[in-house]
């Protein structure tokens, strides 16, 4: 480059960026002030939030009278973090709450994003249709609902089946791979027991096949998670989560979903957990139980079906107020994105 060509015209650095904008040009120098911030990050996104479930529970009531009818549309809302920024309950999670009527049927529709619901009131005749396979949906049950699955609610029982919805729509909306196919019917045709890719999964499997490795349609029965827990119960599990399972995927034996792992804990009566803090972002929903988690300066105080939420990068830590009763809690949480860029990290106290 010539000397001619390396004169310029006196201007400012403000100016110079305005040319360079009108250019659709950036100079880097624009984000030292940004990187400064995360020297020792990242930056939590979000903040805690604790729902408190007298009050979800009171405009859940509401919700049923103003939609007696819930049509084509579902009867949920969700728990939208107070931080403007991010606009779900975390930056790549919404969660919400769903009701069914007894005789209704929730329409069928599919979309990219991957769905799971944990029954928070359940009945053997609630059930979601994922891909033509039935799936129970008994108290404290998990079903999984994955990408492109086509899926409708029905509830045959006599009284109102409840869950709880986590869906990973931020992030499938900043990847820019939202959208949103109506069956047009209520209903999707049910295949046959031994159509169902849910039995492909299972450990006992048709041996004439090859072992599937796609996301199915899944159910996990509250029993046998019930059964894990009291299998372990001598067993001193984590330092900071107590007796820890995760939920791992049939087919895979992966994470739950390629964007959600979820997780189910015991807290014994007067258990109080290290301190930890982790890239990822997690909501916990209180099964039974009462405690506090700690989230950095702010105390979260939690009771049954009570749900929080954690940040990403925050340091918390999960305490049994009881002297005599067990705590039990349901997490979901987005480490499988991280740890499939290489980004997941966590530090703990010992």
């Amino acid at each position: 480059m010539s000397n001619q060509t390396m004169t310029a015209t006196a201007k400012t650095r403000a100016e110079f960026d305005q040319e360079l904008a009108a250019m659709s040009l950036r100079g880097q120098w624009v984000y030292d002030a940004m990187l400064e911030r995360l020297i020792g990050g990242p930056n939590p996104s979000g903040v805690p939030h604790l729902w408190r479930w007298k009050d979800v529970k009171e405009k859940l009531t509401e919700m049923l009278t103003l939609m007696p009818e819930s049509l084509t549309a579902r009867r949920n809302f969700s728990f939208i973090n107070p931080a403007p920024e991010v606009g779900g309950t975390t930056q790549t999670m919404i969660i919400g709450m769903q009701v069914v009527k007894p005789g209704e049927v929730a329409w069928a529709h599919r979309h990219p994003i991957s769905a799971l619901r944990f029954v928070i009131d359940g009945d053997e005749k609630l059930y979601t249709v994922v891909d033509g396979e039935p799936l129970i949906m008994e108290s404290n049950d998990l079903v999984l609902t994955p990408t492109w699955a086509w899926h409708d609610h029905h509830n045959e029982s006599d009284k109102l089946g409840l869950w709880l919805d986590v869906l990973d729509v931020p992030l499938v909306k900043a990847l820019g791979q939202m959208a949103y196919e109506p069956l047009g019917e209520s209903t999707q045709p049910l295949k046959r027991p031994d159509e169902h890719l849910g039995a492909r999964a299972n450990p006992i499997r048709p041996h004439w096949e090859p072992p599937t490795r796609k996301i199915v349609p899944y159910r996990y029965a509250w029993k046998d998670v019930e059964r894990q827990l009291k299998s372990f119960a001598d067993v001193d599990g984590s330092p900071h989560d107590g007796l820890i399972f995760e939920y791992a995927n049939p087919a895979t034996g992966g994470p739950t979903l390629p964007t959600l792992r979820c997780c189910v804990q015991k807290l014994r009566a007067g258990f109080s957990g290290r301190r930890q803090r982790k890239t990822s972002s997690a909501v916990f929903y209180v099964v039974e139980g009462e405690g506090s988690t700690l989230v950095g300066d702010t105390e979260l105080k939690w009771g049954p079906r009570d749900v929080f939420s954690i940040p990403t990068w925050a340091w918390y830590e999960h305490r049994n107020r009881s002297s005599g009763s067990r705590a039990v809690l349901f997490s979901v949480n987005d480490a499988p994105v991280l740890e499939a860029f290489g980004l997941y990290r966590e530090e703990s106290q010992r």
